[in-house]
């Protein structure tokens, strides 16, 4: 368990796992987590009847912070969208050990920045490592039928090799 780490998440990695019903691996791996109001909004406010909204809310481990640097987050929307520009800022801002996000543009943006990052699949094959899920293959499958989350094929292959576990094809 890494709870001593200080963790900025965006809102993609605490949907997709809610909408699979893993967000509790998020909270067994990193114990609190920080989230800019921004994101918030984008989880409860415009997420609201999605599948995981009401979990989401009611995790007492998720802590919503306002980012302080405002024309840095101005600055990121040039290129991102306002939640991963406000994550980004606060990892920033935080000095965080971690930042987990998905879309490739924030990722780029955030090696930019040095700030190490992983994203929903870098925390299942963490939680696959620490035995918090049995195995990885099913829990992908619910993430691109159930969440619609895309993983490329070679990618797939990869993270199942690693796990130890067969590939589908």
């Amino acid at each position: 368990m890494d709870k001593r780490l200080l963790v900025v998440s965006n809102s993609s990695p605490i949907m997709n796992l809610a909408i699979i019903g893993q967000l509790h691996l998020i909270q067994e791996l990193f114990g609190e987590i920080i989230i800019p109001k921004e994101v918030w909004a984008e989880l409860i406010i415009e997420g609201k009847g999605k599948p995981g909204t009401n979990e989401i809310e009611k995790a007492k481990w998720i802590k919503v912070v306002k980012v302080k640097n405002d024309s840095l987050v101005k600055t990121l929307t040039k290129d991102l969208d306002v939640g991963e520009s406000a994550a980004i800022a606060l990892a920033i801002e935080k000095k965080a050990n971690l930042l987990l996000l998905d879309e490739t543009d924030a990722r780029n943006l955030a090696e930019f920045y040095n700030l190490t990052k992983t994203g929903v699949l870098g925390i299942l094959m963490r939680a696959k490592k620490r035995s918090l899920i049995k195995q990885i293959k099913p829990t992908l499958e619910k993430l691109r039928i159930q969440a619609h989350f895309w993983i490329k094929p070679d990618l797939y292959d990869a993270i199942l090799s690693e796990m130890g576990e067969a590939p589908l094809r």
